[in-house]
Protein backbone atom coordinates (compact mmCIF):
# COMPACT_ATOMS: atom_id res chain seq x y z
CA UNK A 1 0.00 0.00 0.00
CA UNK A 2 2.79 2.42 0.91
CA UNK A 3 4.64 1.46 -2.27
CA UNK A 4 1.57 2.17 -4.40
CA UNK A 5 1.11 5.56 -2.73
CA UNK A 6 4.76 6.42 -3.26
CA UNK A 7 4.45 5.43 -6.93
CA UNK A 8 1.44 7.74 -7.34
CA UNK A 9 3.31 10.63 -5.73
CA UNK A 10 6.28 10.12 -8.07
CA UNK A 11 4.08 9.85 -11.16
CA UNK A 12 1.77 12.76 -10.25
CA UNK A 13 1.77 14.79 -13.51
CA UNK A 14 3.38 18.22 -13.44
CA UNK A 15 2.06 21.37 -15.08
CA UNK A 16 4.56 20.83 -17.93
CA UNK A 17 3.17 17.32 -18.46
CA UNK A 18 -0.35 18.71 -18.59
CA UNK A 19 0.64 21.49 -20.98
CA UNK A 20 1.91 18.90 -23.48
CA UNK A 21 -1.31 16.92 -23.12
CA UNK A 22 -3.52 20.01 -23.37
CA UNK A 23 -1.60 21.34 -26.38
CA UNK A 24 -2.40 18.15 -28.28
CA UNK A 25 -6.04 18.36 -27.17
CA UNK A 26 -6.28 22.01 -28.27
CA UNK A 27 -4.91 21.13 -31.72
CA UNK A 28 -7.56 18.43 -32.03
CA UNK A 29 -10.36 20.70 -30.78
CA UNK A 30 -9.34 23.63 -32.98
CA UNK A 31 -9.10 21.37 -36.02
CA UNK A 32 -12.59 20.02 -35.36
CA UNK A 33 -14.11 23.45 -34.67
CA UNK A 34 -12.41 25.45 -37.42
CA UNK A 35 -11.62 22.97 -40.17
CA UNK A 36 -14.00 20.04 -39.92
CA UNK A 37 -17.09 22.09 -39.07
CA UNK A 38 -16.02 24.86 -41.44
CA UNK A 39 -16.42 27.58 -38.81
CA UNK A 40 -14.01 29.87 -40.64
CA UNK A 41 -15.52 32.58 -42.86
CA UNK A 42 -15.69 31.65 -46.56
CA UNK A 43 -12.93 34.10 -47.50
CA UNK A 44 -10.50 32.45 -45.07
CA UNK A 45 -11.49 28.96 -46.23
CA UNK A 46 -10.63 29.95 -49.80
CA UNK A 47 -7.30 31.43 -48.70
CA UNK A 48 -6.20 28.65 -46.33
CA UNK A 49 -5.37 25.53 -48.31
CA UNK A 50 -4.53 23.10 -45.48
CA UNK A 51 -6.42 24.12 -42.35
CA UNK A 52 -5.49 21.05 -40.24
CA UNK A 53 -1.78 21.52 -40.98
CA UNK A 54 -1.97 25.24 -40.20
CA UNK A 55 -3.43 24.45 -36.78
CA UNK A 56 -1.03 21.55 -36.13
CA UNK A 57 1.88 23.93 -36.81
CA UNK A 58 0.59 26.05 -33.91
CA UNK A 59 0.96 23.25 -31.34
CA UNK A 60 3.80 25.01 -29.52
CA UNK A 61 1.77 28.20 -29.16
CA UNK A 62 -1.31 26.23 -28.08
CA UNK A 63 0.77 24.32 -25.52
CA UNK A 64 2.03 27.62 -24.07
CA UNK A 65 -1.52 28.98 -24.09
CA UNK A 66 -2.72 25.95 -22.12
CA UNK A 67 -0.22 26.80 -19.40
CA UNK A 68 -1.49 30.37 -19.22
CA UNK A 69 -5.17 29.48 -18.87
CA UNK A 70 -4.85 26.45 -16.57
CA UNK A 71 -4.85 26.21 -12.80
CA UNK A 72 -3.30 23.12 -11.17
CA UNK A 73 -4.25 21.83 -7.73
CA UNK A 74 -1.94 19.09 -6.48
CA UNK A 75 -3.19 16.63 -3.90
CA UNK A 76 0.08 14.68 -3.72
CA UNK A 77 -1.22 11.44 -5.21
CA UNK A 78 -2.98 13.21 -8.10
CA UNK A 79 -3.61 16.67 -9.52
CA UNK A 80 -6.71 18.45 -10.79
CA UNK A 81 -6.22 20.76 -13.77
CA UNK A 82 -8.88 23.35 -14.66
CA UNK A 83 -8.51 25.03 -18.03
CA UNK A 84 -10.68 28.01 -18.95
CA UNK A 85 -10.40 29.02 -22.57
CA UNK A 86 -12.75 31.75 -23.71
CA UNK A 87 -13.46 32.04 -27.42
CA UNK A 88 -14.01 35.79 -27.48
CA UNK A 89 -10.92 36.39 -25.36
CA UNK A 90 -8.83 34.17 -27.61
CA UNK A 91 -9.84 35.45 -31.05
CA UNK A 92 -12.22 38.41 -30.80
CA UNK A 93 -12.87 38.52 -34.55
CA UNK A 94 -14.09 34.90 -34.73
CA UNK A 95 -17.11 33.37 -33.03
CA UNK A 96 -15.41 30.55 -31.14
CA UNK A 97 -17.02 28.78 -28.20
CA UNK A 98 -15.60 29.17 -24.71
CA UNK A 99 -14.63 26.05 -22.79
CA UNK A 100 -13.93 25.02 -19.22
CA UNK A 101 -12.24 21.63 -18.95
CA UNK A 102 -11.54 19.77 -15.71
CA UNK A 103 -8.94 17.02 -15.94
CA UNK A 104 -7.50 14.66 -13.33
CA UNK A 105 -3.86 13.72 -13.68
CA UNK A 106 -2.84 10.50 -11.92
CA UNK A 107 -0.08 7.95 -12.48
CA UNK A 108 1.25 9.93 -15.45
CA UNK A 109 -2.13 9.79 -17.22
CA UNK A 110 -4.90 12.33 -17.82
CA UNK A 111 -8.63 11.81 -17.56
CA UNK A 112 -11.01 14.60 -18.55
CA UNK A 113 -13.91 14.48 -16.11
CA UNK A 114 -15.94 17.50 -17.19
CA UNK A 115 -16.22 19.81 -20.19
CA UNK A 116 -18.46 22.85 -20.30
CA UNK A 117 -19.03 24.86 -23.46
CA UNK A 118 -20.25 28.46 -23.47
CA UNK A 119 -23.33 28.89 -21.28
CA UNK A 120 -22.53 26.01 -18.94
CA UNK A 121 -23.89 23.40 -21.33
CA UNK A 122 -22.25 20.04 -20.52
CA UNK A 123 -20.80 18.07 -23.42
Amino acid sequence: MVGAGAALVVTNPSMADYQQHAGAQLVQLATEELCDRQALPMVLRLWIRDCPRLIADQRGALTALAGQVTRRRSFGLFSVFTTQLGGKDLLPSLRLPGYTVTTIGIAGQFLTVQTKADGGKLE
